[in-house]
């Protein structure tokens, strides 16, 4: 009988086991999903500011196209009149002139490559963004396409889990599947454990010689008077135990 309730506390422990990994992904999945939505989220939010830069940048090129355009209309306005200039005074008025109009349209000449330059860029970062987005936007499609599969195999796993937790419980006595529960709710996994040589596996320290050779005895499940885990002696290791193994 010793052996069988060892054998089912170590069931048990498998199977509770799983169920938390089993849960733990439950809770992960949609959490992928929406950490994808909203890295999608922010890449929409930064092709608008591009967006919006492209457009800012657009309008001011036009802007230039048409200032750079008129100033050099009024450039070769004075040079004409430069031609028909009357006296000197007259001549050196229009030559300032014509200097202050070509020193402004080149400026707006530099200027506009500037702005040409960052379009450019703006657009090439465009370019790259919209070719993440849509890798990120297949990431989505196929994180929610299988979403709900992977939570319906996981949700009947636990169903079967389930089932096999009450039926190894059925095994072991009442107190000491309270002991086991008692255990689990306050440390964490492994909650029973193999000694061998001596030395719990749940803590890896020295079990007082005494509570060892009841261990041997195999007649009673103990635990260790250190970390509070259930304890078996490692030559009583369950059969289904020592064939995975």
């Amino acid at each position: 009988m010793y052996q069988k309730q060892i054998e089912q506390l170590v069931i048990l422990q498998s199977v509770d086991d799983e169920i938390i990994g089993l849960r733990e992904e439950l809770e992960a999945a949609p959490r992928e999903l929406a950490d994808l939505e909203q890295r999608l989220e922010s890449f929409n939010t930064r092709v608008q500011e591009i967006d919006e830069k492209v457009e800012t940048l657009g309008e001011k090129q036009k802007r230039l196209d048409f200032e750079i355009e008129e100033d050099a209309g009024k450039v070769k306005k004075s040079k004409n009149k430069l031609m028909m200039a009357s006296n000197t005074k007259e001549y050196h008025a229009m030559m300032r002139e014509m200097d202050s109009l070509e020193k402004l349209n080149r400026m707006r000449e530099e200027e506009r490559v500037t702005v040409v330059e960052e379009l450019a860029a703006q657009q090439d970062a465009k370019t790259e963004l919209d070719k993440e987005m849509g890798e990120l936007r297949e990431q989505c499609e196929e994180k929610r396409a299988t979403l709900q599969e992977r939570v319906q195999k996981t949700e009947k796993r636990l169903e079967s889990l389930d089932k096999k937790r009450k039926k190894a419980g059925k095994v072991v006595p009442d107190p000491i599947l309270g002991r086991y529960e008692f255990i689990r709710s306050r440390l964490s996994h492994p909650v029973i454990v193999p000694v061998t040589e001596g030395v719990c596996g749940g803590c890896n320290i020295m079990i007082p010689p005494q509570i060892y050779n009841e261990l041997q005895k195999g007649k009673q499940i103990l635990s260790c008077p250190n970390c509070q885990r259930l304890i078996y002696w490692v030559e009583h290791t369950p059969e289904s135990l020592r064939e995975a193994e």
